[in-house]
């Protein structure tokens, strides 16, 4: 639990370094049938932005916990990026595609954490 806590703080820093906004921590991991164990899900006001959060997330945490995602997706028109660490996804959404797929809703048995925008 210890890594999976290192690597969201990184996680969550390189969002906060590219101005990413409404972060939103899921903890899945009283979830039966979850295939991950926490979602961080973030926005970005263009696809320029959401691919520097995405990048930032993925050098940030390479050079600091020396940890690199299992997968990634979503670069190719960059309004939904997901980065897979196993045990943690990261999903960095368009505004409109984040309320579109409403994920914190799907999950809403979880608990959630919002985490205030940093201006």
């Amino acid at each position: 639990m210890h890594e999976t806590t290192d690597i969201s703080t990184e996680i969550i820093e390189a969002v906060a370094d590219k101005k990413g906004s409404r972060i939103a921590v899921v903890d899945l991991s009283g979830i039966d049938g979850a295939s991950t164990s926490s979602l961080i899900i973030c926005q970005g006001r263009n696809p320029s932005q959401v691919s520097a959060i995405a990048d930032n997330v993925r050098e940030r945490v390479l050079k600091n916990r020396g940890v690199k995602p299992v997968n990634y997706e979503g670069y190719r028109n960059s309004q939904w990026i997901i980065i897979d660490y196993g045990h943690i996804m990261v999903h960095v959404f368009l505004p409109d595609m984040r309320e579109f797929y409403s994920l914190e809703s799907l999950w809403n048995d979880a608990p959630i954490e919002f985490l205030p925008d940093i201006d």
